[in-house]
């Protein structure tokens, strides 16, 4: 089991170490980035939208419902939700989405085409297949998931305002004001931080897993859910780790 994991990594990391060359053309390069962004990026929007808004909102509902405290001051609402949103929320859980929704889809594309040898035939041709299909998805998921992070939080803030509507003792005013309170805008920056890292460790591993698929179209779906569960488990891991390096600063 030691054996096949050093291994896998070995090839994992002879594999980025194909990617990360200079391209050979760089028109086709911008090219397939800016596709890459549109598929990879601009199509999360509107899952990004949907999760982040419900979950500020139910997010502020429950700390509503829990602290009713006359000890405890209304505006602590806003100010836990805010805390919340961009600490955690629009970084490490939107990226754990995102596995599921980008990781399963590049892994499943480049398995298709190395199933079909259509990964063979760039080699043969004596393109750098690695480079020519893996950069652009990483160097735009990674360019862009910054702006899904921002999204996420600006979604998530508003889903936790709409939601004071909703509850009877939760003032507005309150909620806006535990907002405001003790706001630390490096807060932001090290939520995009850690984005950023989320989102080389989906494009990469899921790249991995679908560019070394072995077999047939089987082959292809367990590729897919190895690139989820993977992605998923690092997510985890470097969020204990970036968490305890970035704040401890």
């Amino acid at each position: 089991m030691i054996n096949e994991a050093l291994a896998t990594i070995g090839e994992y990391v002879h594999l980025m170490g194909q990617t990360f060359r200079r391209p050979n053309r760089w028109r086709m390069f911008y090219r397939s980035l800016i596709r890459e962004i549109v598929q990879l990026g601009v199509d999360s929007l509107w899952i990004v939208f949907i999760i982040s808004f419900f979950i500020g909102a139910v997010i502020t509902i429950q700390l509503s419902i829990n602290i009713r405290s006359p000890l405890i001051p209304k505006f602590t609402i806003g100010y836990s939700a805010r805390e919340i949103i961009l600490l955690e929320f629009s970084s490490t859980l939107m990226c754990l989405i995102l596995a599921g929704k980008i990781g399963s889809s590049i892994a499943s594309e480049l398995g298709t085409m190395r199933v079909t040898e259509q990964i063979d035939a760039l080699d043969i041709m004596g393109v750098n297949s690695a480079n020519y299909l893996i950069l652009p998805k990483i160097v735009g998921l990674v360019g862009f998931v910054p702006v899904l992070s921002i999204f996420s939080m600006v979604t998530g803030l508003c889903g936790g305002y709409i939601a004071t509507y909703l509850v009877s003792d939760l003032p507005t005013n309150d909620f806006i004001y535990g907002l405001q309170l003790m706001f630390n805008p490096g807060f932001i920056l090290h939520s995009i931080e850690k984005s950023m890292v989320y989102a080389f460790i989906i494009s990469s591993v899921a790249s991995y897993h679908g560019y070394c698929v072995k077999g047939g179209a089987l082959q292809v779906g367990k590729a897919s859910t190895q690139a989820v569960v993977k992605s998923s488990i690092l997510i985890l891991f470097f969020d204990m780790l970036l968490t305890n390096l970035l704040l401890a600063k």
